[in-house]
């Protein structure tokens, strides 16, 4: 089955930053279409929440209850938003690294400046037939307990990589092999 994947890069990134363009590229291989848009991200003033919803906007209509989203760190957390926003229900969101309000986060008041850390958890759980969860156990940046409060309220296994870091290419994540792990039964399912 083809479908469509939606990566979101996180704060000060790219569509093709650490394993993103990787996974982009397999993806694109095995034939499925993936849309990754580019989100203002300055490096000093927060972006705000509208200024993505904008962006993602051009891209909405294509999610449908084949669509998977990928989100890395505040990409993640927006891939959240997303899901309090839409009306159709997607296949699967995998969240990595993302910040949702457990401090420690080290860019705390940046990333609650972008849309704070309320949610509803009732119409994300809603928005999607399943979740995974991948947090590193020695991330400088978001605690593990953030992992842990998405795994609860999301009803999702919680994947604790060991010196995965926060994912990036600082802990030398250029491949990201148990993601595709666990997206290739979506990927080969017929």
């Amino acid at each position: 089955m083809k479908r469509t994947f939606f990566i979101f890069h996180g704060t000060e990134g790219h569509p093709r930053i650490h394993w993103l363009g990787w996974l982009r590229d397999k993806l694109v291989d095995h034939g499925h279409e993936v849309l990754s848009p580019q989100f203002p991200s300055p490096p000093i003033v927060p972006s705000k929440i509208d200024e993505w919803h904008a962006v993602f906007s051009d891209f909405s209509h294509r999610m449908d209850e084949n669509s998977v989203i990928i989100g890395h760190s505040l990409g993640g957390l927006f891939a959240l938003r997303v899901l309090e926003a839409i009306e159709c229900k997607v296949h699967t969101v995998a969240v990595v690294a993302s910040p949702v309000g457990i401090k420690p986060i080290q860019n705390y008041p940046r990333e609650i400046a972008f849309c704070g850390y309320k949610f509803d958890w009732v119409k994300i759980r809603k928005g999607s037939s399943s979740f995974l969860a991948f947090y590193g156990d020695d991330d400088p940046y978001v605690s593990i307990g953030n992992g842990e409060l998405v795994a609860e309220m999301l009803n999702a296994k919680l994947e604790i990589v060991a010196n995965a870091g926060h994912f990036n290419t600082d802990t030398g994540y250029t491949e990201f092999e148990l993601l595709w792990e666990r997206l290739k039964p979506l990927i080969e399912k017929q």
